[in-house]
């Protein structure tokens, strides 16, 4: 029988595994992070210019806020976007960014992807991304600018656009796994295809 002093501790060793596994800290080997990636230059070669201008500037953060994202998406017209809201502190989106970097890799010669990195501090991320690549730039903000225009409500957040440009759908929180990542791209960014 445990002693009175082991519950405390056994009860907070518990707390601690449930918040690590609500945070996406654990579970699934497809949202964990180890080093590797998709090999982006085999996968992405022959995409359209406006996709492969998307891809030089992998795993770039960029300046500009809002003004230079909205411009960007304007010039993206008639290719379908995923916008992935995250942030290098953020044990969720840690989580899910393998899945992004496998979508990205396999659908980047269709859809355009884009990130935007809120609240985080531009060292942190620089980290970050050095440890876990994607083949396609953030946007940054210190702020919640282009997160709140997203409608996303906190982190990770994706946004889905169609081909002419308009907002279709809004995924709060993180994604388990690819299988329901890559429904959601068809269903909402390909209209379904």
């Amino acid at each position: 029988m445990p002693s009175r002093r082991s519950r405390p501790i056994a009860a907070l060793a518990a707390l601690a595994a449930a918040v690590a596994l609500a945070a996406g800290c654990g579970g699934s080997s497809e949202g964990e992070l180890d080093g590797s990636h998709p090999d982006y230059e085999g996968a992405l070669a022959g995409a359209p210019a406006p996709l492969a201008a998307l891809h030089r500037q992998g795993n770039e953060l960029l300046e500009g806020g809002r003004d230079a994202f909205e411009r960007r998406l304007r010039s993206l017209r008639g290719y379908p976007v995923v916008v992935n809201v995250w942030a290098s502190w953020c044990g969720p989106c840690r989580f899910e960014f393998p899945l992004l970097q496998e979508v990205s890799a396999r659908w980047g010669k269709r859809v355009a992807f884009l990130g935007v990195d809120s609240e985080d501090s531009a060292d942190a991320a620089q980290t970050f991304l050095r440890s876990a690549p994607v083949p396609y730039p953030s946007y940054t903000e210190t702020g919640r600018e282009i997160a709140d225009s997203l409608g996303a409500r906190g982190l990770p957040a994706t946004a889905y656009y169609d081909r002419r440009g308009r907002l279709a759908h809004v995924k709060q929180g993180p994604y388990e796994d690819r299988a329901a990542m890559e429904a959601d791209l068809r269903r909402h960014a390909l209209g379904g295809a």
